[in-house]
């Protein structure tokens, strides 16, 4: 009996690998929700792969948007979402952009085919009923036209 309590307990040490992070894979369906001169609403859907060999929930993502260094908006996604093993998602986004804050790169933004996007937040994921706080920094160049 000692001998399979000690085989079950390393089977479970084993098997509990530390979840890959999500990668990155694009935008789609940004769309501008209202326009005002303070701040305006825009909705996106950004879409992500799971690496991981195991589905995982998504609970909570908390962080703060920024283009060229700006701070634009905050984006709150508190809805608990089931992310499949190896697959591709989509994150639906809605957020409040801060227009005083874009228009100081209003020019660059606007003329630019690609500008600088950082999230810096937290996400909290788990399986099982086991949740984990994990912090996140992305920071890319997102192609962009206008025209």
């Amino acid at each position: 009996m000692r001998y399979f309590l000690g085989l079950a307990i390393l089977l479970c040490v084993v098997s509990c690998k530390k979840p890959q992070g999500f990668d990155y894979r694009d935008m789609k369906n940004f769309k501008i929700d209202s326009l005002g001169f303070d701040h305006s609403n825009v909705s996106m859907d950004l879409v992500y792969f799971n690496p991981n060999n195991f589905g995982v929930e998504l609970k909570k993502v908390d962080c703060d948007v920024y283009v060229e260094h700006n701070y634009v908006g905050h984006f709150n996604l508190d809805t608990l979402m089931h992310v499949s093993k190896r697959s591709e998602f989509a994150l639906p986004c809605k957020m409040q952009v801060s227009m005083k804050n874009m228009f100081k790169n209003a020019l660059t933004t606007v003329f630019a085919s690609d500008f600088l996007v950082e999230v810096k937040g937290t996400v909290k994921a788990g399986r099982m009923g086991i949740f984990i706080t994990f912090p996140f920094n992305y920071s890319a160049r997102q192609k962009f036209s206008m025209f």
